[in-house]
């Protein structure tokens, strides 16, 4: 799954933003092979180096090389984020300073920002929620709610209010949904 990052890089490449253990897997891999569908370049962007921890919900998963840290990543490098789920994932993330600011850096740009599962913690750390209508894992919706989001219970909800677009799924079942959207925005509808 290694995709060599460079500085500068142009706007065909898509941001996968995790911590370092704690991403429920398939979150990561679908919505990758998706990206890739499309002919952009996913580009696995971390709080440390070296390699992420996927987990098949609470069973270890498989490791995938980082790319680029979030320290040194640069918000107009990528043409989208994407930010998987699983618990301990953006559990992490917001506690990470960098973590949050490219969040809220990236939302702030305009740019397409999707997320699936408990990655919307990630979302309200980073305030950018309010006014905002999403879905998430349920456990999140007091969470949103009180952050000043609407929160529904749909497999795949798209919110364009506010600086950029945000695309949000529930769970591993909406991944077809959550990526059907994913590629559409990133490469306009089909024909």
């Amino acid at each position: 799954m290694t995709q060599a990052a460079t500085n500068g890089a142009d706007r065909g490449s898509v941001a996968f933003l995790m911590a370092n253990e704690g991403i429920e897997q398939v979150e990561l891999t679908e919505p990758w092979k998706a990206v890739q569908a499309t002919g952009m370049r996913p580009v696995l962007i971390a709080a440390g180096a070296g390699t992420v921890q996927a987990f098949h919900h609470l069973d270890k998963g498989d490791t995938f090389h980082v790319d680029v840290t979030v320290a040194d990543a640069r918000v107009g490098d990528y043409a989208a984020l994407v930010l998987p789920g699983g618990v301990a994932n953006p559990d992490a993330l917001r506690l990470d300073a960098d973590a949050v600011a490219f969040v809220r850096d990236f939302v702030t740009s305009g740019a397409l920002v999707a997320a699936i599962c408990h990655a919307p913690w990630s979302l309200i750390e980073a305030d950018v929620v309010r006014g905002r209508t999403l879905t998430s894992w349920p456990s999140l919706r007091t969470d949103l709610t009180n952050a000043g989001a609407t929160w529904v219970d749909e497999q795949l909800v798209t919110c364009d209010a506010g600086p950029g677009p945000l695309v949000t799924s529930r769970k591993p079942d909406d991944l077809p949904a959550f990526c059907g959207a994913l590629t559409e925005r990133l490469t306009g509808p089909a024909a």
